[in-house]
């Protein structure tokens, strides 16, 4: 009997980018399915997930980052293509944006938007995203209570 599943591993960001004293989150409506997303995509051989994660965001969304913090606990989910049976794990990072402009976005995804949080949030059609999210805004505000004790 044949087998008919396989693994893949993937990593993506979640992006910010401090606008005056508000904070905006990148998210990113992808072209196949039409449904809100983080960006992420498949870890090429010999590549870091952290490299994966920079990459994936600059490709899909035009834009430059850098990465802050990992965020723990990758996604798990399964998915079923052509009759494969997929266990697909996610690495997520805290990502800050540099340069770059999100109209430069590829065909992956049809729209790129910065949003604030509750709204970022709202907008995701996923719940693992959304958590992704969660823990990605966490991050960033305990790393900005640490600056501001130093």
């Amino acid at each position: 009997m044949a087998n008919n599943s396989k693994r893949e591993f993937s990593a993506g960001g979640a992006v910010y980018k401090k606008n005056g004293d508000k904070i905006l989150w990148l998210v990113c409506k992808h072209s196949g399915y039409h449904k809100w997303v983080l960006p992420k995509g498949l870890i090429d051989e010999g590549e870091k997930a952290e490299e994966t994660a920079v990459r994936e965001v600059e490709e899909e969304c035009g834009i430059k980052t850098k990465i802050i913090a990992k965020i723990p606990e990758p996604e798990k989910y399964i998915y079923t293509m052509n009759n494969v049976k997929i266990f697909k794990m996610v690495f997520y990072f805290l990502l800050e944006y540099i340069s770059g402009d999100i109209n430069n976005h590829d065909f992956e995804m049809e729209e790129v938007e910065w949003l604030e949080f509750e709204k970022a949030k709202e907008k995701l059609n996923f719940h693992g995203a959304k958590k992704v999210l969660e823990k990605a805004r966490q991050l960033f505000e305990d790393k900005e209570k640490q600056l501001k004790l130093i």
